[in-house]
């Protein structure tokens, strides 16, 4: 089965990020939330992001106008039923998510494929809110979408080859380069990257290093573009909290314990560039 049309539920920072990486590789797309005005700020956003390819002449003009055409922002699932692929990309919430789900299963042609871009909930789990299992997989895109050239590909217990297949496919017609993961909590990237994030904090909280000299350590030791103290204030130290004790519920192993320093931050309210105070200050 090839994708010749990807539909995306969410206009937010992940659904307009897929959306431009599809309108850009010349894929239409069509781009639904709940109002007219997400929709709109959506669509802004794309054009904005083109607009900063266009000058550092990336892209042109044309190429620009091109990917905004093939992008039909609406406030209907109706308007998904002419697509191959429906990606999921609502905010991270369990309940919400398999709302839609359900409401996409019930109205969309037996072979349209769904996927969830979830980067912690358990694609088996999600799959089970539909009558489509094996039609059924993870798409974990990373953030900024245009940029980030990771996408991790998640098969659920049913997800069949054929499903699996088709979105490898697109992923590479994207630009992307697709792994394939089985599913786990946290899957592959974010399993060793919040526990070495919580590591970086129980180093920071015996006083081995300063913060500073923990995050120099890690970018000059371990060619990381960014130490992991000043990540885990770009995340939220509040996410690095939940996603450690959702690992330390589901695998019921103490190495996932989360670092006091950060359950005291975050009861603290210091929970990074987003109040103003993390690790760091901003």
């Amino acid at each position: 089965m090839s994708i010749q049309t990807v539909g995306i539920i969410g206009a937010g920072t992940m659904g307009n990020g897929i959306a431009q990486a599809c309108a850009v590789s010349g894929i239409p797309v069509v781009m639904v939330d709940i109002s007219e005005a997400a929709v709109a700020k959506g669509i802004a956003t794309v054009s904005g992001s083109l607009d900063r390819l266009v000058k550092k002449e990336k892209i042109s003009e044309a190429d620009k106008a091109k990917a905004l055409a093939l992008i039909k922002g609406s406030t209907s699932y109706e308007d998904l039923k002419a697509t191959q692929l429906v990606i999921e990309a609502a905010t991270e919430n369990q309940d919400l998510k398999v709302k839609i789900l359900k409401q996409l299963d019930g109205m969309l042609p037996a072979e349209v494929i769904i996927a969830s871009n979830t980067s912690s909930i358990s694609i088996t789990q999600l799959a089970a809110a539909t009558q489509r299992a094996d039609r059924f997989i993870g798409m974990h895109f990373f953030n900024p979408v245009p940029m980030m050239a990771l996408v991790e590909i998640i098969r659920g217990l049913q997800t069949s080859d054929a499903t699996h297949d088709a979105v490898h496919a697109l992923a590479t017609a994207l630009g992307k380069t697709p792994i394939t993961v089985k599913n786990a909590p946290g899957f592959v990237v974010n399993r060793i990257l919040v526990p070495m994030i919580n590591e970086a904090l129980f180093v920071l909280s015996e006083g081995l290093a300063t913060a500073e000299d923990i995050d120099a350590g890690m970018k000059l030791g371990c060619n990381q573009p960014i130490g992991p103290l000043a990540l885990a204030d770009m995340i939220g130290l509040d996410v690095c909290l939940a996603v450690m004790e959702v690992y330390l519920k589901e695998f019921g192993d103490s190495k996932y314990r989360p670092c006091p320093l950060l359950k005291e931050m975050v009861a603290a309210g210091r929970l990074g560039r987003k109040t103003g105070q993390g690790v760091y200050t901003y």
